[in-house]
């Protein structure tokens, strides 16, 4: 392919991202991989470089872009090279016309660029949201450690006990080390969260929104796998597909001791009832804006709406109100969105205790996080790691 007819391509997948985003369709990932699926006439390097047309184009424009062609001459306005290829050549994009549609820049759409300013994300904290992420691995203590493993490049130890960070596009997956289950793909950020969890053989713990279970894993080895008769632990969900990746993981891990509950929305109790005053500790690992994670899907920001984001923190409370419900007297409910407005932080953690009485803030003992209202933040800026809110409530005695 021309490096014109790359830039054609990449607009015409930027259109399809736009699509998805305004009708919560598919991932801009999954698009691109579909598309590239389909398209054999583009080869190894063509592929790389729409790819990173395409999420340059994203993380350049702000609110949603009017069409793919709008994102990619903003793009252009910052890089003569790439306007100089609108030539109309061959399968290249037409010549630009003085006054056509140009996508706004920016860090989100302005509703939303003022809740992250609100909460303390503004100016270059606020720009580094939309940098490209490093690739981190969790060493899987189950089977391995930190300073004993031998990877095929070389690796950065992290601020978590058992992280590595490598180059982005490290092809992790094709190692010996991770089709054994010596490493698992997880953020710092992510394997700093599950250490306020304090989960410690012996005890009961659920994962109250276990996903695909990378957390969840990450408890298992911290309880040293030990199972019943010596404990718990419960990954739940409402997903069937995201918890049904679960068992290959654990499987590749050696975690033995991971119990999986699918759950049924609005009536999450029901399957978790014997459980009720019984749990050592319970994660809410809730869903959430994900403005925090914004490095790894820059189009994400597309999506949320003020509506979208009331109703996630609506079924935040919920989660927090179930965990609330399944701890034992002297228990732990720990509370972890991915997120750095404080509608889902430090505002969600102070409507739970007003609620739940009794329940007091305990410390969180997390490496490089810093204090946001009662809990701890994690961010890109400052830590180089996704964002987080982490939070700990211990239940009244």
């Amino acid at each position: 392919m021309t490096p014109a007819a790359r830039v054609q391509s990449a607009i015409g997948l930027l259109d399809q991202v736009i699509a998805a985003a305004k009708g919560q369709g598919a991932p801009a990932d999954r698009i691109l991989s579909d598309w590239f699926k389909a398209s054999r006439f583009a080869g190894s390097k063509d592929r790389r470089a729409i790819r990173e047309l395409v999420f340059a184009a994203i993380r350049a424009c702000g609110p949603v872009p009017q069409s793919g062609r709008a994102a990619m001459l903003r793009l252009a306005q910052t890089d003569a090279e790439l306007g100089a290829l609108f030539d109309g050549s061959g399968y290249g994009p037409a010549p630009i016309v003085p006054g056509e549609p140009v996508a706004e820049s920016g860090i989100a759409p302005a509703w939303l660029t003022e809740r992250l300013a609100a909460s303390g994300v503004a100016g270059t904290e606020a720009e580094a949201l939309l940098a490209r992420a490093p690739l981190d691995v969790r060493v899987n203590t189950l089977k391995a450690s930190r300073s004993g493993l031998t990877l095929p490049v070389a690796a950065e130890p992290t601020a978590a006990p058992d992280g590595l960070r490598l180059a982005p596009g490290t092809p992790v997956e094709q190692w010996d080390a991770w089709r054994e289950g010596l490493v698992e793909v997880q953020d710092t950020g992510s394997q700093l969260a599950c250490l306020a969890v304090g989960a410690r053989p012996g005890e009961t713990v659920v994962d109250l929104c276990a996903g695909g279970g990378g957390k969840t894993l990450a408890l298992a080895a911290a309880m040293a796998n030990a199972g019943v008769p010596e404990g718990r632990l419960i990954a739940s969900d409402t997903d069937r597909q995201r918890l049904s990746r679960l068992a290959p993981r654990a499987g590749r891990a050696g975690a033995t001791m991971i119990e999986t509950r699918l759950l049924d929305p609005g009536r999450e109790l029901e399957a978790l009832g014997d459980l009720a005053g019984m749990a050592d500790a319970v994660l809410v690992d809730a869903p959430c804006s994900g403005t925090g994670t914004w490095r790894r899907n820059p189009e994400a920001r597309w999506r949320l709406t003020p509506e979208a984001l009331d109703r996630l923190v609506s079924t935040q409370a919920r989660l927090l109100d179930m965990a609330a419900a399944l701890v034992r007297p002297g228990g732990r409910v720990v509370y972890v969105v991915c997120s750095l407005l404080d509608a889902e932080g430090p505002e969600q953690l102070d409507a739970f205790l007003g609620r739940n009485k009794g329940f007091a803030v305990a410390p969180v003992a997390v490496p490089l996080a810093i204090a946001r209202g009662q809990g701890m933040r994690l961010s890109p800026f400052h830590h180089g790691t996704d964002g987080f809110f982490i939070a700990r409530a211990t239940s009244p005695c």
